[in-house]
């Protein structure tokens, strides 16, 4: 289980369009916006993915950094990109099974085709959104069971607004007896 305040796992992908992600060296102001979704299979993934596109000047003037991130290859996750008319949102790919479960995702089983008629990958993660500090600290976590329900993106940035505003920390840190 990540712990809010304590370092999160590392992480470094190849990126759509050539280059490299690494976590430990984003050097983003306040940090990085981290988007594991389930890969081009998922129609869902991209209507949340389009949105988080739409943010990613908004995340910036914060300071923040946005990335998206699956378990995808190259071509499928370029195909995403492609997909959402992506322009600032940046796109990993590969992420290793191992890694995701270092992050707390769930994992799932093909079950075939999907509703738009792409084929499933044998195994992959379900989604994660996360916002990392420039120390690599967790400051805010969700995981998810399956592509429903997701955390709005617009929410993020007005509690990012009120974080930076009242310098409000990350909480659920406390690991002692209960």
């Amino acid at each position: 289980m990540l712990i809010p305040r304590e370092k999160t796992p590392g992480l470094t992908l190849p990126l759509v369009g050539g280059g490299t992600f690494d976590l430990a060296t984003e050097g983003s102001e306040r940090g990085t916006v981290i988007c594991f979704y389930r890969g081009l299979h998922c129609p869902l993934c991209a209507t949340y993915l389009k949105e988080f596109e739409k943010l990613v000047a908004d995340f910036a003037e914060r300071g923040v950094n946005c990335i998206a991130v699956s378990s995808d290859g190259e071509e499928r996750a370029a195909a995403m990109a492609e997909k959402i008319e992506a322009k600032g949102l940046r796109f990993a790919y590969d992420l290793p099974l191992s890694q995701a479960k270092d992050w707390g995702l769930y994992i799932s089983t093909s079950r075939g085709k999907t509703s738009i008629g792409i084929e499933e990958p044998a195994l992959f993660s379900e989604p994660g959104l996360f916002m990392v500090t420039q120390e690599q600290t967790l400051y805010y976590g969700a995981v998810q069971t399956m592509p429903f329900v997701r955390p709005h993106f617009k929410e993020l940035l007005g509690a990012l607004d009120f974080a930076i505003d009242k310098n409000y920390p990350a909480r659920g840190e406390y690991t002692g007896p209960v």
